[in-house]
């Protein structure tokens, strides 16, 4: 931590700087010093991690808010995290952290905090059928209430950004959509077939996941966490327990630990198969698709013979992993997948050779380098636009140290760049894996944690990206959960990715994203 806590003094002083877990450097600011020094904090390189409001439980006298920012830097493992307080307003930082607009918004829902010179004001999990002055995250309000306050509903429709001119029409796609898929509202201005502006609002599903884990013991939780989406399970129960354990101060036995991994990345390889097969059936090439969803069939079914869930649900638990993996079954599992890569790469050959597939995906949707700072993007979005950004690497984690990734990067940007880096991303999970069984010890799978007071921040690399969870603990339950996902944040890339190309590329550049609503909408 030498590093980032020399770059904090030189910011902050030494003055308030506190150390926790080892990854964790925490700086507490009034409002008006942490408006003197965010400047710098923009300048020195940080980026805005994410950023939330916690308030004091129902039993302080005084109902204090305060707002925290968290932030990472290249190059150090660790996190910057600044505790402002404030007096009924704050600022607003998107000038300088364009990716804080969501979050603020997002705030001022949950807490009724609103900020100074924000230049989006609007709505975004209260949707208008949500009363005036009704804020759920604020501790007065009770999860037992059944109803919403009976007060005066906010009728206004929601002021999307109006484009005039020549020839320019509106098409409304959402929220409501054909098929099995979650709710979302994408609103494009056209010319002819050409985007030349697309506005996303997501957030129809609110349910309320972090005030339902208010009150809650930490081992109640887990299965909150495996429902935040559905093929994050094993990336979202294993960051929240990471936190749970880090306040425990509680390592978990080395063979739990290695089990996580499998399951993990497991769990990575089923879910870029899909995306891989998506891209294919949305460029109509079924029989290219084909063998991609046999694989995943195959991987779920093997999640099933490893865990006893095809998503891996109720497998991951403070303290390590329900049950052990025999180890014949894990080299079972090593030569399928063996035979596995031979046939992934079969496919993968097979489906770039064909011209109609190369025409659709290359230079369609294309996120440029210089977005991914800015808005903050991760995962295979940000390496298939040239940024080498991974939670496995950058904060390592589990054994991800002694058996790190090797990601590749491309620097295109388009849709074809973010197939060819979910490829590669599932051949070094298989390779990974192959190490883990090749590595893994005896032992137990599971150390009970102590529960103890306190709060902490656990980020993983999950399929899309990085996640990052907060939790804080008093007198034994949960106050306070936090959860963001790289979903929250690669949503805005979107909006860009989809200029100057026509309509119809827009499902496949949404589907080479793939990112989730219900990971969105907590």
């Amino acid at each position: 931590m030498n590093g980032l806590k020399e770059e904090a003094i030189a910011v902050f002083g030494r003055s308030g700087l506190e150390e926790q877990h080892h990854d964790e450097l925490h700086v507490h600011l009034s409002n008006e010093e942490f408006l003197k020094r965010i400047r710098t904090v923009a300048e020195k390189g940080f980026l805005l991690a994410d950023l939330f409001a916690v308030e004091e439980s129902a039993r302080a006298k005084a109902k204090k808010q305060t707002l925290v920012y968290v932030f990472e830097k290249r190059g150090y493992p660790d996190l910057l995290v600044l505790h402002v307080t404030f007096h009924k307003k704050a600022t607003s930082i998107a000038p300088l952290f364009p990716s804080a607009c969501w979050y603020e918004r997002e705030i001022a829902d949950g807490f009724g905090i609103l900020f100074d010179s924000a230049y989006d004001k609007r709505r975004l999990f209260l949707h208008e059928v949500y009363p005036v002055g009704f804020h759920p995250l604020q501790k007065s309000w009770k999860n037992k209430c059944l109803s919403l306050p009976k007060t005066a509903v906010s009728l206004e429709d929601y002021p999307f950004k109006e484009v005039k001119g020549e020839g320019v029409y509106c098409v409304p796609v959402g929220p409501v959509h054909a098929g099995i898929i979650e709710p979302g509202h994408f609103r494009f201005s056209v010319i002819g077939e050409t985007m030349f502006n697309l506005e996303v609002r997501m957030f129809w599903k609110h349910r309320g996941i972090e005030k339902m884990a208010e009150g809650k013991q930490p081992s109640w939780a887990v299965n909150l966490a495996e429902a935040v989406s559905g093929d994050e399970t094993v990336a979202n129960a294993w960051a929240y327990c990471r936190a749970v354990e880090k306040i425990a101060g509680l390592k978990i036995p080395a063979r739990a630990e290695y089990l996580r991994m499998v399951f993990a990345e497991m769990e990575r390889i089923y879910a870029l198969l899909g995306d891989l097969a998506g891209m294919i059936m949305d460029v109509a090439y079924a029989a290219g698709a084909s063998p991609f969803f046999i694989l995943r069939e195959e991987m779920l079914r093997w999640n099933a013979k490893l865990s006893g869930s095809r998503f891996f649900k109720n497998n991951v638990v403070v303290g390590g992993v329900v049950s052990d993996v025999g180890q014949n079954l894990l080299e079972d599992l090593g030569q399928y997948l063996h035979h596995f890569s031979s046939r992934c790469r079969d496919a993968l050959n097979h489906s770039l050779n064909y011209p109609t597939v190369l025409d659709r995906l290359d230079s369609t949707g294309i996120v440029k380098k210089e977005l991914v700072i800015p808005l903050h993007l991760s995962g295979p979005m940000a390496r298939a636009s040239g940024v080498a950004t991974d939670v496995r690497l950058d904060h390592p984690y589990g054994y991800y140290a002694k058996i790190p990734p090797h990601e590749k990067i491309k620097e295109q940007g388009d849709v074809l760049a973010r197939f060819k880096i979910k490829a590669a991303s599932i051949e070094d999970s298989v390779r990974i894996i192959q190490q883990i069984i090749a590595d893994i010890p005896a032992g137990v799978v599971y150390t009970e944690a102590k529960v103890k007071d306190g709060a902490a921040f656990s980020q993983v690399e999950s399929c899309r990206g990085q996640n990052v969870h907060y939790v804080q603990m008093e007198q034994g339950v949960i106050t306070r959960y936090k959860i963001r996902t790289a979903s929250f944040c690669n949503w805005s890339a979107i909006e860009h990715a989809v200029l100057d190309n026509i309509i119809p590329d827009f499902p496949l550049i949404n589907k080479s994203m793939n990112l989730s609503y219900a990971g969105t909408d907590l």
